[in-house]
């Protein structure tokens, strides 16, 4: 299923009045020192510059900065990394630049200026994109393991559906996903094969035969994503969905390649699965809105756990 993306912002809330002190003041030191590994997680080396450049970003945000802090921080992240890349649910290069540069206009900077400041601050750009990489592909891949284990009791579903007086309605979409595959290897022709997949959309014949459609094009594979509610849509791809005209939606480029969803039919549905999904996104809206709210899901501390049981974490 395609997963679910988190905004990053709130993960460095309060960060702008470091970020423009480090615009004044470059840092010296450890980050610009040799590297020497300090860490080896399942055969990945975090070194002391690597550690060096997440002391640098924590004290961006204002958090306790010492070496082992920051080593832990990289070890966990490393961990999340290396099981998003198992999985294949990474967001997009293009994904993490955007919120790169959400970030940087919230704080009434251009995306030139932002990466000046954070290699002043010897946090340098590439360090903060992994940051905000794995900030936005974990929450997905936590909720397409673990999110039916949140499903409401039936007793409780009820118990909202009569404090609201009736079923609430939803849009239920049928949906394909169409990829035109780019090698990483040739990420050059990105250009090219958004052309193709641009050029094949008015030809698009419908869901029942897209996949002879796809035969015709050269590495074009579909997948079937069934049955998708509108509070299930990610973010990347929900105003996509909801305003494409005609049967399909604007191409994106991903990891994978050049993508558009078809929508193979879509209709107004008010059933116990669709009235759960409303409340489960209402339930969401609120904990965003409440900050003392647990910012993961709680699954998320039992997948990390587990990684970590499994994991062969050395120290040199």
């Amino acid at each position: 299923m395609i997963g679910a993306r988190k905004t990053v912002t709130t993960m460095i809330a309060g960060a702008a009045f470091a970020i423009l002190a480090a615009f004044a003041t470059p840092q010296t030191g450890s980050a610009f020192a040799a590297s020497e590994v300090r860490v080896v997680v399942n055969g990945t080396a975090i070194t002391s510059g690597d550690v060096a450049k997440r002391q640098a970003f924590l004290r961006l945000q204002h958090q306790k900065a010492d070496a082992k802090a920051a080593e832990e921080q990289l070890i966990e992240q490393t961990l999340k990394q290396q099981e998003i890349s198992r999985v294949r649910m990474s967001v997009s290069t293009d994904d993490v630049n955007a919120s790169f540069a959400r970030f940087a206009t919230g704080n009434k900077l251009t995306t030139d200026q932002m990466t000046q400041i954070l290699d002043r601050a010897g946090v340098g750009v590439d360090h903060f994109k992994a940051f905000i990489a794995v900030q936005m592909s974990w929450p997905r891949l936590v909720n397409a393991r673990y999110g039916s284990s949140n499903r409401m009791s039936n007793s409780d579903l009820v118990a909202r559906m009569m404090e609201n007086k009736q079923k609430p309605e939803t849009t239920e979409y049928i949906l394909q996903q169409m990829i035109f595959v780019v090698p990483a290897s040739k990420k050059g022709i990105v250009g090219k094969r958004k052309s193709e997949a641009e050029a094949s959309r008015s030809k698009y014949p419908g869901c029942d035969q897209a996949k002879v459609f796809a035969a015709t094009m050269r590495d074009v594979s579909v997948r079937d994503l069934g049955r998708v509610l509108a509070p299930e849509l990610p973010a990347e791809w929900k105003p996509l969905v909801e305003q494409a005209k005609g049967n399909t939606t604007a191409t994106r480029v991903t990891d994978r390649g050049v993508e558009y969803i078809a929508i193979c039919s879509q209709r107004q549905v008010s059933d116990d699965q669709a009235a759960e999904m409303v409340f489960r996104q209402e339930d969401l809206d609120k904990a965003k809105a409440d900050k003392n709210a647990p910012p993961d899901n709680p699954n998320a501390k039992k997948y990390m756990d587990e990684l970590r049981k499994k994991a062969q974490i050395m120290r040199p």
